[in-house]
């Protein structure tokens, strides 16, 4: 295969682990599928060593490093899903802001959105393609890359997410700023949700376009919205996505699954469970049983156990797995942790957790 075959979204390898897909239906599988937010992170050796020197979003930005990436955990453990390496923050970049990855600081907006007439500084017509193609050929290139090994995802930040970091100017303990332009520029707000609610649409669909076999959306900064908040700004412009995408992919008889993780929002379990979405996904402050119970059987679970588990021994980590598993059940269920991986967690015990869940969940699946 030559290397201009690699950048056509198309004739890809037959895939030969489908156990994360078929979870997310909520169809019978040989074991519980697993995978982890932030696998391709800091945590292994071989990422940094990588990305030493290099600036954040330029790595981002080329295709080969995002794929490299992406690889590298795959070629330590038996993941039966990757998510292909980028960042939430390309879509504010998409709409004209400038973001930096500033060492020790996080993400930095220089110039964030302060009152409403700041919204005439994004770009009104967004061409998805021409800003963010190269993560489309990112996910192009490792489709081919990865041989159909397992199920590549792609992902999005969520709307109020990625408002909140856009009016915050980065990470934030109260989302003070964010939260007052809610209840002062309730208007306001809902213009620039929907305009990042229109870029993501076309973001996902070019990311399936391009090659992914199914779709996160990171609702991170949910669980600072009281209910009725949430309800007004996050839920809606979710449903929305998740709807918006779905019909255009009908049309070309595609069905490709959607995951929704909305941190912190367990008051929402319920409706998150009536939003279009196959796979809700947990963070590890859900009992695994009372989201079963209040999900009723709508859609297949994805989580949850603590990242900080992960510093446990290796056969605490396996008697950890076992209990979320009996509370989860292994029909509909994706193993993950109920967030990212930390940058100092050991791989060995990473591979330590992956193990426990295929170990655990296909002796479970045996005596049923």
């Amino acid at each position: 295969m030559s290397k201009d075959d690699l950048i056509l979204p198309k004739d890809f390898p037959q895939l030969q682990n489908d156990t994360f897909l078929q979870a997310a239906r909520g169809e019978k599988t040989e074991h519980v599928p697993v995978w982890c937010m932030r696998q391709a992170g800091r945590y292994l050796p071989e990422f940094r060593e990588f990305r030493a020197g290099k600036d954040f979003f330029e790595t981002c930005r080329s295709p080969e490093a995002c794929c490299e990436l992406t690889l590298q955990p795959l070629r330590r453990f038996p993941f039966d899903a990757a998510i292909i390496f980028s960042d939430i923050l390309v879509v504010p970049q998409a709409l004209g802001m400038d973001v930096q990855m500033v060492a020790g600081k996080g993400p930095t907006f220089p110039e964030p959105l302060k009152e409403p007439e700041d919204l005439q500084r994004l770009r009104v017509k967004v061409d998805v393609g021409k800003e963010l193609g190269y993560v489309f050929k990112a996910i192009t290139l490792t489709r081919h890359k990865i041989e159909g090994k397992v199920p590549l995802i792609g992902f999005t930040g969520a709307p109020w997410t990625l408002m909140s970091y856009m009016i915050e100017g980065g990470g934030s303990n109260t989302h003070s700023k964010a939260k007052r332009w809610l209840y002062q520029h309730p208007e306001a707000s809902h213009m620039l949700l929907k305009i990042l609610t229109d870029v993501i649409v076309e973001y996902l669909l070019g990311q399936v376009a391009a090659g992914a076999q199914a779709l996160q959306v990171f609702e991170s900064h949910a669980g600072i919205l009281g209910p009725d908040e949430f309800k007004d700004f996050s839920l809606p412009y979710l449903r929305d996505i998740a709807r918006r995408v779905k019909d255009k992919l009908k049309e070309t008889g595609q069905d490709v699954p959607m995951i929704v993780f909305a941190k912190d929002a367990h008051y929402a379990l319920e409706d998150l469970s009536q939003s279009h979405y196959e796979v809700v996904g947990l963070d590890w402050t859900i009992d695994p049983a009372s989201a079963r119970e209040r999900t009723g059987g709508k859609v297949s679970l994805q989580g949850n156990m603590d990242p900080c588990a992960l510093y446990s021994p290796k056969e605490r980590i396996s008697d950890i797995v076992k209990k979320m598993m009996e509370g989860f059940g292994t029909r509909g269920y994706i193993a993950n942790l109920g967030h990212g991986l930390y940058p100092d967690m050991d791989p060995e015990n990473v591979g330590a957790f992956v193990e426990a869940v295929h170990q655990h969940s296909k002796q479970m699946i045996k005596q049923k």
